[in-house]
This record gives structure tokens, C-alpha cells and sequence, in this order.
């Protein structure tokens, strides 16, 4: 379908890749793997055709559309969300025109004989069919089931786009790209956005669609469920697997060993050779054995050995005054827009010093109640900013407000004052955009990249309260691990706003969880709220507000129904044994901490004297026996 051929990409004469070649076929789904600043996000740019390469060939048959979905959007807001994800019928209602005017011109004429009037027979029965296979009669059906999809509710069909937040309003974009269907999907960072069962039901929407997926993501789970094929680019070259990303990781590093192996078995052999060479150059009675070892040694091509990128990201927040003892104390604060209620009668005290983390679905008012905390909203209530507090804020959409035109180093230069412009160059080094990257241009850069260099803004002045919104959403994962380190030495008030209970985990000592309107607030990490709310993930809150517990199913075309229908069924069926064999897991997790607890009671010198206890201890080894036959039996059929 699309063929690229010997591609390369040069910034500031310095190659990001070159002597790229690879084909996407039909059907494929591809995941496109490599580090911040690899050229992922670039590479998608040029099959999008929305960047030109330094040279190389990128094929697309003329009939092949390319939908393409950026880590970085500037939405419009003018429409409610029907009226806006309704845009992505626009080439059917233009079909559906020109059909009109064909059909009124076979009914003004009378030359049925002729040549002209045949083929304008043969147009209109060519366009009428290519429109029914478009699915003209299933449009508000098809935009219905994929917003449902996409985690909205029927009453947010209707309300201005205006009112969402931006995570929302990437989802309203992510719709209007599903519904254009699109040959080829081109998809950067796509779960940025997405709770798990908005993710879960993409994931069955990519994977049934039939169509071809090549995509950027760091979630692992994500990638692995929706591709089948994984291309790294890596040190300007890319390495090209045809499995999923699991297996890719596997076969890298067994290739790498190999290499690894052959390379110095190679060494050895070219040493060996050498110290022949060297010890009998002179002795007439070994000339013949010297010039076939030279000549050997000519002809040994260098094994080479997959580069690996150490490139890492340094990070430490300045040392931050110390504030008055309260930076942030909300006292019934509340947030509407028009008729929709936000989140009312916030009640909220944050000490100095303390890092807490702002949770719930999105649309749910965190990144609302950050703005009202900077100022840049108006509220009701009181909401108060303590004494000597100098913030630091990282905002969602903190790439968007870069200026693409500028370089890097001028990003940094137009806002850095006094000593600090001395050491520009040191602070860019630090985060991986030390020498020619410097000179890069804004528009050219990664989702990654433009978080870097937003980033790098927080660090130009001392502040002693870090505000933090959705930081690691374009970060890899070396990245997030420095983000978090720098954090953690910092000696400001941090507040966190975030989906990653990785990142939160070992961060954070009080979570404030935005649910139906309300701010309700939960002292301890990020575990002790999950352990408190008996869920698994973040990203389960959104189960517990009465919506839907399972994710909608994509769209069908009618003629799919039946075997819609029976994957639903099988569906169903795979979640109730799902949910047997997680039962039958937490009742042996729970029986084997009771043993234990037992056990140690049983070491001591009354509890070897205690009958009840052995009696406990017995009657408890019989549960164990019988819930590790539940969890077999429950195993073997979820198999089946």
C-alpha cells in the first residue's frame, strides 16, 4: 500500500535518520518504537505528507486516504460535539451532492444512445455504490457508538466543546479522524487522552477495523493488544520486526547477544591473525602463511552491532524560599459553566512542603481547579494563596503555547534573566538538547521533545510550589523515572495532576479524588487511595459513577451483525471467566496472608501451645487446597 524508500531527514545538516526503507501493507498495524527525539513523531509527519524529507521516496497509490492524528492539536471551539465529530461526514455529503446532480442530469436528458449518456449511467451506479460501501445510511449511529466508545455520555452530545477539557476535546478530534475511516491511520500518542476503558474499546476498534494502523505510544499494554508488527528507530537507523512489541524486546536483546558474541569472536579471530602476522613477517619459511593471513584479513567484513541510545535526561529543580505555612487552602470553592457543575463546595488545605495528587476521570475539574488556584478563571467560594508563594506551572497543554517558529535555544533565551542566560547552553545540555539540537526549530519537535523544553521553563526561576499537570504524557520512560527523582528532592509543595499510578507511587502523600462533582480528599500514597476505593487502577474510578462497566463495543455495518453479536457474546462470556479466576486469585492471596499470620503466631511459645490456633491452621490449609482447585479449574476453562 505505502512504500518508503531509502528516506532521510536532516536537521541543521546533522541526519535525525537516513537510508530508511520499509512497506506498509493492507491491513497492517504497525508499532513505531524508539526514544524521545528519535524522529517517531517526524516519521509520521512525512507519511502524512505533512513534512518533506532531505531525500528519499515515500509511495501512496493515488485512491489511498491518510488520516493522521498529532501528539499536538489546536482545537476549535464553536461547535457542540455532535456538530463538530459530524465534520468527519463531510466527504459523503459531498458525494451525496454530486449523486444529486447526476441524478438530475440522467432525468433532464433524452440522448439515451449516446456515448455520454452511458457513461453517465455507469458514474452514477460507480458513485452510488462507492457511497453505500461508506456506510451513508449508518452516520449518526456510527458517531453515537463511537462517542459512547470514547467515554461520553448522551448529555454531552449536545453541549459546546467550549465547556471540555482538553483531554476531552483530543477525544472529540480522535472520533471525527474513526469516523472518516480513513485507508491508513497514522496515530501519535493516542491514549494520552484516554481512560482504560476508552483505551480497551480503541484497542477493539483498531484491531477489527481492517485497515492499516501504524502508531506511537509508550503504553505498553496498548501496543501490544492493537499491533503486530514493530519498527524501532533507534541511533538514525530503524530495525524492523514482524511481531508484536513484547516479542520485538525479546528478539532485540537475543540479537544484540549474538552480535555481541560474533563481534568478539570476530576481534579474537582479527587479533589472532595480527599477532601471526607480526611474529613471522621476517622468517622466509613462513611467507606463504603470512600473505594468506593478510589476505584473510582483507576480506573480513566488520560485524556490526545494533546501536543502543543512552541519551538521558538530567533534571533538579532549584532550591526553593520557604512559604508561609499553608500555600493553598480552598474554602467551598465551585466551578460552573452554565448549567453544568463542575465541582462544588471544595474544601481543601495543602501544607507547605506536602506533594499531593489531584485523580478522577477526565472532565472531572483537576486541571478546572489547578486554573482556578492560578488565577485564571473565575470561581465562587474562597480560595486562598498562602504567604510568600511563588508558583510553578505546568499546564496540559503546555506544548501548544510554544512558538514553532522559534529555535530552541531562542525559546529559552527570550524568557531567561540575569546569571541565569550564562548557563543556557549547560541547562539545554542537560536535557538532551545540547549542539546542533539546540538550533532545531519548535515545529520540528516531538510531543517528547516540547514537554523537554517546556519543562526547562520551570527551572529558569526558584518557585516553592510546583503545579504539575498530566507532566509524563509525552515522556518515555526513562524520562518519567528522572521526572519523578527530581520531585522527590524537591523541597517546595508539589500538586501532581495525573493518570500514572507508577509515577504517583512513592510521590505523593495525599490524593484528592474529583468525583460527581465533589473534591474529596484521602490521606496516604496512591496505593493506600486504591486499597481504600478496592480498585485496581486510576483509571477504575471512572466504573464507579454508574456508567457503563464494560467498554462500548465499535461499530458494525449491518451486514457484520452477526458476528458483532456473537463477539459480544463471547466477549461476556470471557469477562465472567475473567472475573472467576480473579476471585479465585485474591480468595488464595487472602487464605495464604492468613496462614502466614498463623505461622508466626505458631513460632511463638504460647501459640505452640494454642489448640484453637492449630485447629484455625488446619481448617485453613483445607480452604487452600480447595480454592487452588477453583483457581485450576477456573484456568483451565478460561483457556478452553
Amino acid at each position: 500500500m505505502v512504500s518508503v524508500s531509502d528516506l532521510k531527514v536532516e536537521f541543521a545538516a546533522k541526519p535525525l535518520f537516513s537510508g530508511v526503507s520499509f512497506v506498509i501493507n493492507d491491513k497492517e498495524r504497525i508499532a513505531l518504537t524508539g526514544r524521545n527525539g528519535a524522529g517517531k513523531s517526524t516519521m509520521l509527519k512525512i507519511l502524512a505528507g505533512l513534512q518533506q524529507p532531505t531525500s528519499g521516496v515515500v509511495s501512496i497509490p493515488k485512491d489511498t486516504t491518510v488520516g493522521y492524528l498529532p501528539q499536538v492539536m489546536k482545537l476549535t471551539d464553536s461547535r457542540s460535539v455532535r456538530q463538530e465529530v459530524e465534520t468527519a461526514f463531510e466527504a459523503i455529503h459531498r458525494l451525496q451532492s454530486e449523486i444529486a446532480g447526476l441524478n438530475r442530469q440522467i432525468v433532464e436528458r433524452t440522448d439515451y444512445d449516446s456515448s455520454e449518456y452511458r457513461a453517465l449511467l455507469d458514474r452514477f451506479t460507480r458513485e452510488s455504490e462507492r457511497l453505500n460501501m461508506m456506510g451513508e445510511g449508518n452516520c449518526q449511529a456510527e458517531l453515537e457508538q463511537t462517542l459512547l466508545g470514547l467515554g461520553f455520555l448522551r448529555t454531552d452530545f449536545d453541549r459546546p466543546t467550549s465547556e471540555f477539557s482538553g483531554g476531552w476535546r483530543m477525544r472529540v478530534e480522535l472520533a471525527k479522524l474513526l469516523l472518516s475511516q480513513p485507508d491508513i491511520l497514522l496515530l501519535d500518542e493516542p491514549t494520552n487522552h484516554l481512560d482504560i476503558e476508552s483505551i480497551q474499546w480503541l484497542e477493539q476498534f483498531l484491531a477489527q477495523r481492517g485497515r492499516a494502523v501504524v502508531l506511537v505510544s509508550h503504553d505498553r499494554a496498548f501496543i501490544n493488544n492493537v499491533t503486530t508488527r514493530t519498527i524501532e528507530i533507534s541511533c538514525g537507523r530503524i530495525y524492523d520486526y514482524k511481531v508484536r512489541y513484547d516479542e520485538f524486546v525479546k528478539l532485540r536483546a537475543e540479537r544484540r547477544e549474538q552480535q555481541l558474541r560474533a563481534y568478539e569472536n570476530q576481534q579474537k579471530e582479527i587479533a589472532d591473525a595480527k599477532e601471526f602476522i607480526e611474529r613471522f613477517r621476517y622468517k622466509p619459511t613462513k611467507a606463504v602463511q603470512v600473505q594468506s593471513r593478510i589476505k584473510a584479513l582483507e576480506k573480513i567484513v566488520p560485524i556490526e552491532i545494533d546501536g543502543i541510545d543512552n541519551k538521558a535526561m538530567r533534571l533538579k529543580f532549584p532550591p526553593a524560599q520557604r512559604s508561609g505555612d499553608y500555600p493553598v487552602i480552598c474554602d467551598g470553592v465551585a466551578k460552573s459553566y452554565g448549567s453544568h457543575t463542575v465541582f462544588s463546595g471544595v474544601e481543601m488545605t495543602i501544607k507547605r512542603g506536602e506533594k499531593v495528587a489531584f485523580v478522577g476521570r477526565n472532565g472531572e475539574g483537576k486541571s478546572t481547579l489547578v486554573k482556578c488556584i492560578m488565577g485564571e478563571i473565575p470561581f465562587d467560594g474562597t480560595l486562598k494563596i498562602g504567604h510568600n508563594v511563588q508558583i510553578g506551572y505546568y499546564a496540559q497543554n503546555q506544548a501548544q503555547l510554544l512558538d514553532d517558529e522559534l529555535t530552541v535555544y531562542d525559546t529559552i533565551d527570550r524568557v531567561a534573566v540575569g546569571d541565569i542566560r550564562t548557563k543556557i547552553n549547560d541547562i539545554l545540555g542537560a536535557f538532551m538538547f545540547g549542539g546542533e539540537e539546540s538550533r532545531k526549530k519548535v515545529k520540528v519537535l516531538s510531543g517528547g521533545e516540547r514537554s523537554r523544553l517546556a519543562m526547562i521553563r520551570l527551572l529558569l526561576s526558584p518557585v516553592n510550589l510546583l503545579i504539575l499537570d498530566e507532566p509524563t504524557n509525552h515522556l518515555d520512560m526513562a524520562s518519567k523515572d528522572v521526572l519523578k527523582e527530581a520531585i522527590m528532592a524537591f523541597n517546595g509543595t508539589v500538586i501532581l495532576v495525573s493518570h500514572d499510578r507508577e509515577f504517583l507511587d512513592g510521590l505523593v502523600c495525599k490524593v484528592y479524588e474529583f468525583t460527581d462533582g465533589k473534591v474529596i480528599g484521602h490521606i496516604g500514597g496512591i496505593y493506600d487511595f486504591l486499597r481504600s476505593r478496592n480498585i485496581d487502577s486510576l483509571a477504575d474510578i471512572g466504573r464507579m459513577k454508574g456508567g457503563p462497566a464494560q467498554p462500548v463495543q465499535p461499530f458494525k455495518s449491518a451486514a457484520g451483525k452477526d458476528d458483532y453479536e456473537q463477539r459480544k457474546r463471547q466477549e461476556r462470556e470471557r469477562r465472567r471467566l475473567q472475573k472467576r479466576v480473579d476471585d479465585a486469585e485474591k480468595r488464595l492471596n487472602n487464605i495464604s496472608a492468613e496462614l502466614k499470620e498463623i505461622e508466626g503466631w505458631l513460632s511463638t511459645p504460647s501459640g505452640a501451645q494454642n489448640n484453637e490456633m492449630f485447629a484455625a491452621y488446619g481448617k485453613l490449609q483445607e480452604d487452600l487446597a480447595k480454592a487452588e482447585q477453583e483457581w485450576e479449574a477456573a484456568m483451565m476453562e478460561m483457556e478452553s
